[in-house]
């Protein structure tokens, strides 16, 4: 994740030549052992806001990748962007690249790994239910061929396991957020997750605030007014003292929000241990 937002012109770039340009050099890079490329996550969702999101890619190969087309992977954010330093959107990509079999069987492979705080070469990848769905209704295929038919969507149940999951990173995990933006992004996550237990659907995380909004899911909604704000306009949470004090002050209203979240996992197993 982009750590500072420079200003509101950059913010509202257009990402588009960097993922054109990205798509090319990992094209270029593999050759003919390339099967596919896709972009998935908030930037298909349409939600994608510089300074808070990723754009999460997805790159699929014939065969296993070669420890020479691995070692010249690995580092293509940081050359593309030593290249380009004006662009700010390289350091954005995060995601994984292996073979298609391996992906699809979740076979221990050879990886090239992308994420938030580095990258490295690996020997598997994790995708869970919520990438999964995301990529089969609203992936964007950038080069090679179409092979989401050859993928099973993600049941309720397995949907559900995730928002378990997650819900356990966020008991255990948001006291340390500090004055993070992610402080603010644990509430949004929330309302994604019961979103997800209600409908069996995944949509954005602007959507499901805005939907948690609307349906008057938490008791309070100060917090998630605020968050919603913060991921419209994330530079002004780098530019205001004020939201970094509320954004280190947050744990409790998070814990509060995550009360939510475990009755909506409790009622949606107590139900399906009825059925």
């Amino acid at each position: 994740m982009v750590n500072s937002c420079e200003d509101t012109a950059l913010c509202r770039r257009d990402p588009d030549p960097a993922i054109e340009k990205m798509s090319d050099e990992i094209a270029k890079i593999l050759g003919e052992n390339l099967t596919a490329i896709y972009l998935y996550g908030s930037y298909t969702l349409g939600d994608f806001r510089f300074g808070w999101s990723d754009l999460d890619i997805l790159v699929l190969t014939k065969a296993a990748v070669s420890e020479e087309q691995a070692g010249r992977l690995v580092g293509l954010r940081q050359e593309l962007q030593l290249n380009e330093p004006d662009c700010p959107f390289y350091r954005c990509f995060e995601g994984g690249m292996l073979s298609l079999c391996a992906f699809i069987g979740g076979l221990p492979d050879r990886v090239v790994y992308w994420g938030t705080s580095g990258q490295r070469i690996t020997d598997g990848y994790g995708f869970d239910a919520f990438c999964r769905k995301e990529l089969i209704e609203n992936g964007r295929l950038l080069r090679g061929e179409e092979i989401r038919s050859r993928l099973s969507a993600p049941s309720r149940k397995e949907l559900a396991e995730n928002v378990r999951l997650h819900y356990e990173s966020i008991r255990k995990y948001s006291h340390l957020s500090g004055e993070s933006i992610y402080s603010f992004g644990w509430i949004l996550d929330i309302a994604r997750c019961v979103y997800t237990l209600r409908t069996g659907g995944v949509i954005s995380k602007t959507a499901a605030g805005e939907w948690a909004l609307k349906n008057r899911i938490f008791d309070g909604d100060g917090a998630l007014k605020t968050a919603l704000e913060v991921r419209k306009a994330p530079q002004k949470f780098f530019e205001s003292a004020e939201l970094r004090k509320e954004a280190a002050e947050l744990d409790p209203t998070v814990q509060c929000y995550a009360d939510v979240l475990e009755k909506e996992l409790n009622y949606f197993y107590e139900k399906r241990t009825e059925g």
